[in-house]
């Protein structure tokens, strides 16, 4: 914060506004809202409209809430104390809101300092609206973008407090709410938390709405306000007495475009959210003050795009002056040396009709760069696909539950390969055949399932009952952001490879398998010891020639191996032996900075190899990691998927975290892959 304020740029934008405030009397701010705030102080009531009213005061005064009214008065009654003027306060209450917003920005965009103050400190569309013009529009705009931050920080109850304080300060924030719910309800890892964002919103608009409802002054000065007409000013005849509205046709487009988005995060949200602002100010006649609301949204672009955005969006700003500047509304001089017909400008009939076209070129490029490049809205478009194949009793099922622990059973739809066994476990068909051949299992079925989920469609799929050994009823699953399909034979087909964005082989130690298989199968499903040890036997032909060659068809292999051999030969239930880690990938994973992270961070011992093309890459990972450190891993090698995973994302300690980390890797990179592959198609 420091640093922001002493750099110079800072300095300058102060100096300015310091120079205007003592030069231009607003007329807005001197003939409506300052001597409101002044009547405020001078006679206290908590209906300030009211009392102001009738002391003669002039309707259109101030047409705000409760929440602007509260963020006025502080200023305004040491103003009065001190002996200075309601204007002055005014003023001064508009700059602390300004300094506000610019800390704001700096917490929601990337530190860099100068370029924000240039963009923001320095915009001409706040120096003109909020000290040439007066308007306060920037009251608004820094709870909204408040609500925007609470929002990231997933503190729902703050956010929705905020969004009903901002409606209170300007009825037009009502635009805003719609935005959020969308956003809310199409995050899926915050969708459990609408009901805090809703108290929230609930709770702050009865403790600031309902005192600016119960004065029949406020609502007067609301309903006379002649902003509120100009939503309809824009309209298209279309024959008889039938009249289109153009600005509401618009915004319900855009909202509907919005929620046609069905996967959702935070950056999307808040380009989406600009995008329908700006639409909404170049559609209507609009008030100065309302341009304020477009800055957060176009200093974000800028600071996210390149010299074409600034360029564009300086152009913009210059527009916007020139369209403004010689209003009667600027003002009069302080001083009489210069008259306020010094600063008029020829009369430039194109003006608004270049501001609203460049703004127009600005929404499409908004849309183009911020929004189609996002990668949850090019995730929108079909799901992420991960297969995941290995032997009886490799960790298959474990493997998808602790991925599906990561994203959330909300983002997840898993397929298992165990509910296409073409026979209940009592038939005698296995007598002469293992569920490890192909021909014991509804492959074509599961490809058939898997290409609909990948697709979006829902399918009806039964569940194998490893309990009974009976199949269950067929059951609705719905496709999701993430679908996972595990089984003996879920790399077999070309078909179902096909399908997937990752590829993932569970190669375990033999000894190591039928360690984990007898504990699973003895303990947990009530097989006797002998019947595991006879199937293990039968199996094994079927597992050498189907199973184990799927591996070569695996972007990623996960081995386990135990680090003392001897401890598998212990009575059931106890103690499970350490293990290491092999990975091998055929997909590249950022060898380098993991193997820094899992050494400095996790503390582990990692040994790296690769073959003479460096093709494929093999890490062997040997040491105990805490979940802690794995969460942390992965927060510092991969920020940007972060806001894929749950809300509280469940990671595991040890081996299996560690392959929960490494499958993250490559989705994180297969992600890229995709969204490569799509921009160049």
């Amino acid at each position: 914060m420091r640093r922001l304020f002493t750099h110079p740029l800072f300095g300058i934008g102060l100096a300015l506004r310091l120079l205007m405030m003592a030069l231009l009397v607003p007329k807005a701010a001197a003939e409506w809202y300052a001597p409101f705030m002044d009547a405020s102080v001078a006679h206290f009531s908590l209906d300030p409209w009211g009392a102001f009213l009738a002391q003669g005061g002039a309707p259109q005064a101030f047409p705000y809430g409760v929440a602007m009214w509260l963020l006025l008065l502080p200023l305004t009654a040491l103003a009065k104390l001190a002996g200075f003027g309601a204007l002055h306060a005014y003023a001064f209450s508009l700059m602390a809101a300004d300094c506000m917003l610019l800390l704001l920005l700096r917490r929601l965009l990337p530190e860099r300092d100068g370029l924000l103050l240039a963009l923001y400190w320095l915009s001409p569309i706040v120096l003109l609206a909020t000290y040439g013009l007066g308007l306060n529009d920037l009251v608004p705009t820094l709870l909204l973008t408040a609500a925007l931050w609470r929002t990231r920080q997933r503190r729902l109850f703050q956010a929705g407090a905020l969004c009903a304080a901002a409606v209170s300060a300007k009825l037009s924030m009502v635009l805003a709410l719609p935005f959020f719910l969308v956003y809310l309800l199409r995050n899926r890892s915050l969708r459990a938390a609408l009901p805090d964002y809703l108290k929230g919103g609930a709770l702050a608009g009865a403790l600031l709405g309902l005192p600016f409802l119960a004065s029949p002054a406020a609502l007067r000065m609301l309903l006379q306000n002649p902003e509120m007409g100009k939503v309809y000013q824009f309209a298209l005849q279309v024959g008889g007495d039938t009249v289109l509205y153009v600005m509401p046709l618009v915004y319900l487009l855009t909202l509907y475009l919005a929620w046609r988005v069905r996967r959702m995060n935070f950056d999307l949200f808040s380009a989406l959210l600009g995008l329908g602002f700006l639409l909404v100010v170049l559609l209507t006649p609009a008030s100065p003050g309302w341009f304020l609301w477009l800055v957060p949204t176009l200093v974000a672009y800028q600071m996210g795009s390149g010299r074409m955005a600034i360029a564009l969006s300086t152009a913009f700003a210059a527009l916007f002056v020139l369209e403004n500047l010689p209003l009667p509304a600027l003002s009069t001089l302080a001083t009489a040396a210069m008259p306020a017909s010094a600063l008029q400008l020829p009369l430039l009939p194109l003006r608004h009709t270049v501001l609203t076209g460049l703004g127009i070129v600005l929404a499409l490029r908004i849309w183009r760069e911020t929004v189609g490049s996002n990668d949850y809205f090019r995730l929108s478009r079909k799901p992420f696909v991960i297969g995941i194949a290995g032997d009886s009793g490799a960790g298959k099922d474990t493997l998808a539950e602790s991925l599906r622990g990561l994203f959330g059973g909300h983002s997840v739809a898993h397929l298992s390969g165990d509910d296409y066994h073409l026979w209940d476990r009592q038939k005698p068909m296995w007598q002469v055949m293992t569920h490890l051949s192909p021909l014991a299992n509804d492959l074509e079925s599961f490809a058939t399932d898997l290409l609909a989920l990948s697709d979006g469609k829902a399918i009806l799929s039964r569940h194998y009952d490893h309990g009974s050994g009976k199949m269950s009823r067929p059951q609705h699953v719905a496709s999701n952001d993430f679908i996972i399909a595990s089984g003996l034979h879920a790399l077999y087909l070309p078909v179902l490879r096909e399908c997937y964005d990752l590829a993932i082989y569970l190669d375990i130690d033999e000894s190591l398998r039928r360690y984990y298989k007898l504990q699973r199968d003895v303990l947990v499903r009530g097989h006797s010891a002998e019947k595991v040890r006879s199937s293990l036997a039968q199996r094994e032909p079927d597992s050498a020639r189907f199973v184990r060659p799927q591996a070569r068809h695996a972007g990623l292999v996960l081995a386990l191996q135990p680090v003392q051999p001897n401890l598998l030969e212990g009575p059931l239930g106890s103690e499970a032996p350490r293990v290491r880690l092999l990975v091998r990938s055929r997909q590249g994973l950022n060898e380098l900075s993991l193997r820094r992270v899992l050494v400095g961070v996790c503390g582990l011992h990692v040994d790296l190899s690769m073959d003479g093309e460096a093709s494929e890459i093999t890490l062997t990972i040997e040491g105990e990691a805490s979940a802690e450190d794995i969460a942390m891993a992965a927060a510092m090698l991969f920020p940007r998927i972060m806001e894929f995973l749950d809300m509280r994302p469940q990671w595991r300690e040890g081996a299996l975290g560690l392959m929960q980390l490494i499958a993250l890797a490559h989705i994180n990179q297969a992600l890229s892959r995709r969204l490569l592959w799509q921009t160049s198609s």
